[in-house]
């Protein structure tokens, strides 16, 4: 393996380096396969493992994504992080639509943890088990699962996860928390209770889907991950993009590299955060453009797959890192 990728580079470094993954892209685009195994040592599936997907009909599984993305994870010796196990989005019509009681509700929850989870026991280190349990004004949204189950949905699915895999690290990931505010706040005493109650989370994730006008300050950031590394939990960098308004300019890609710079350096100051992920590999397979029309190039790979500014500022932090400069 290249010395010089930043697989190797954050290995040095003491954390790990990943991306999601498109499955579908990576069963067909060779180029794509060949980037991420490169340069990460660490994958997410985008969608691969969401309930849609893994049950899209009641106590029918289908594992064909998930299964991939495993055996690729293997053969290129990276870790797995499963995502996501307990989401308000991406369901199939069948539970929306099917007027369940609370204890069927809690039943259809449990079996599909405990089966996603068992299946992977072992070979998937780490679990995202909710997402985005909290509102922008800190307090918990109100979701599919929260009005059908109650409040202690979450605190129940955190464990199951761990009844189903008990050496699986499990974590909670949210969006716009990630520096300070009324939504950090929120999400913090949401894991504070969850550790309080003994429940077994064992980290947060922090998404950071930024853009240049819109990004936390790189010194809330870190305070933010020592707080949480003060009450024992780790924190992760999880889904990375920074978008840009296109066609992206010279000036705006510099900008765009040190925003990526000064993320990973907050995540590289404190020694609780394990990891840091993009959310996708290459602009060409972002979501970005398709959900924000008129932006884009948001990842650290070109559409063409070459490195853009964003990959070389990375880069250069873990390559100072690993050397002892941080």
């Amino acid at each position: 393996m290249a010395a010089d990728t930043l697989r190797s580079l954050a290995q040095s470094a003491g954390i790990r380096f990943g991306a999601a993954v498109d499955v579908e892209v990576l069963n067909t685009d060779a180029a794509y396969a060949r980037l991420l195994a490169r340069e990460f040592n660490l994958v997410t599936p985008e969608n691969a493992m969401k309930f849609s997907i893994v049950q899209p009909e009641r106590g029918r599984f289908d594992f064909t994504q998930a299964d991939a993305l495993i055996e690729f994870a293997k053969a290129h010796a990276m870790q797995v992080n499963g995502h996501v196990l307990v989401w308000h989005q991406q369901l199939p019509d069948w539970l929306t639509q099917g007027n369940f009681s609370r204890d069927e509700l809690k039943a259809i929850l449990r079996e599909h943890i405990q089966t996603l989870v068992t299946r992977y026991r072992g070979r998937v280190a780490s679990w995202d088990v909710a997402a985005e349990a909290v509102d922008e004004d800190g307090r918990m949204r109100e979701t599919f699962w929260s009005r059908g189950i109650g409040p202690d949905y979450l605190a129940l699915a955190f464990d199951w996860a761990h009844a189903a895999d008990p050496q699986a690290r499990l974590r909670y990931n949210d969006y716009g928390g990630e520096g300070a505010g009324p939504k950090s706040d929120g999400i913090y005493d949401l894991v504070a209770a969850l550790r309080m109650k003994g429940r077994p989370i064992h980290g947060v994730g922090l998404q950071m889907h930024v853009s240049l006008k819109d990004a936390p300050h790189a010194r809330d950031v870190r305070i933010n991950m020592k707080r949480l590394a003060a009450i024992g939990l780790e924190t992760h960098i999880t889904e990375m993009d920074a978008m840009l308004a296109m066609p992206a300019t010279r000036t705006d890609l510099k900008a765009q590299a040190a925003l990526y710079r000064d993320m990973l350096q907050a995540c590289l100051a404190v020694p609780q955060c394990r990891s840091f992920s993009t959310w996708g590999v290459t602009d060409r397979h972002s979501w970005i453009p398709e959900f924000f029309p008129g932006q884009g190039a948001a990842l650290l790979f070109g559409s063409d797959n070459r490195a853009k500014p964003a990959y070389l500022g990375v880069r250069r932090v873990l390559r100072n890192a690993a050397s002892g400069k941080r």
